[in-house]
């Protein structure tokens, strides 16, 4: 077997070179001149049929085993899936960038796990995700593989201490629909242009339900947009094309957050809430989120209850 794609990885083809910001870094791919176009169709037609990836690639990548078959289940699927097969190493080199570019810019997907309340939520992200796992620490990879071993070996106690060091850098094992563990990372999410009501507000329990129905143990895209004072990811949520923020205004469980988000749309959304008496807006006199935190902010802090002010 040709391995080619195991020698663009490692880098020591002179055709078809990738570059390695670090040895954990999943590489980002560009065209030299070309990649021998009758190894790497004899690489996937063994992935095809055994659904193994060419042994030794874990040498030379950080990235789990679940993402090295992922890599080679896309060329194979971009592959077949060509009106014209390609028939020069330069269509060959073509296919695979193309491929490995659009897996790593793919959106993540993620599970919801934790809600917090109507506008945050913790996630966790699957490792083997291209893009995800090119951020994996060494130690926490080290610790993972380690943790298998002592699992196998049946030492609990050492695979205790070693989860202990994973969980500690913000990642933990998560069930996945094969019902097998895999390692994630953990996020935390504000939702990007609404503030809902705090938990201790009236309409507060109401807005984190919503958001639960929408989201709970469902697949979604995010786009992260920046990272606030707090250490929580801004991003839009989507799942299965649905936007998330706009049905929590158009429902009236969020308010639009103006201070830091001026999109026309949200207002549009918000206003239609409000006349229709939707949600909160069919309270008297609904308080507004960033009022109620600064009237309640020394309180709370007293009970050990911090809030956070935007």
């Amino acid at each position: 077997m040709g391995n080619a794609i195991l020698r663009c990885l490692r880098g020591d083809s002179d055709d078809y070179r990738p570059h390695h910001e670090t040895q954990t870094s999943v590489p980002y791919w560009t065209i030299q001149v070309n990649v021998g176009l009758s190894d790497l169709s004899n690489d996937l037609n063994n992935f095809s049929i055994t659904s193994q990836v060419p042994g030794g690639l874990s040498q030379y990548v950080a990235s789990s085993k679940k993402a090295q078959i992922y890599w080679y289940k896309k060329l194979h699927e971009a592959w077949q899936e060509s009106s014209l097969p390609p028939r020069t190493s330069e269509e060959a080199a073509r296919l695979v960038v193309q491929t490995l570019r659009r897996i790593q810019n793919a959106d993540i997907e993620v599970d919801a796990s934790v809600i917090a309340d109507g506008d945050g939520l913790s996630v966790y992200v699957d490792t083997a995700y291209p893009r995800e796992s090119a951020n994996v620490p060494r130690e926490v990879h080290e610790a993972a593989i380690e943790r298998t071993e002592a699992q196998a070996a049946k030492d609990s106690a050492r695979a205790h201490e070693l989860l202990k060091i994973i969980k500690k850098a913000g990642y933990r094992y998560i069930k996945g629909h094969d019902n097998k563990f895999t390692l994630a990372r953990k996020y935390r999410i504000r939702l990007r242009g609404i503030d809902a009501p705090e938990m201790a507000m009236t309409y507060g329990q109401e807005s984190k339900e919503a958001l639960v129905k929408l989201i709970q143990g469902k697949s979604l895209t995010i786009h992260v947009y920046g990272e606030d004072c707090y250490g929580r990811s801004i991003g839009d949520i989507y799942c299965n094309g649905v936007f998330i923020q706009e049905q929590l205004l158009k429902r009236g469980f969020a308010w639009h957050f103006k201070a830091y988000d001026q999109r026309p749309e949200f207002a549009n959304w918000q206003k239609e809430a409000r006349l229709a008496r939707r949600g909160l807006w069919g309270l008297p006199n609904p308080e507004k989120p960033w009022e109620w935190r600064k009237t309640h902010r020394n309180e709370l802090t007293k009970n050990n209850n911090p809030i956070q002010v935007y």
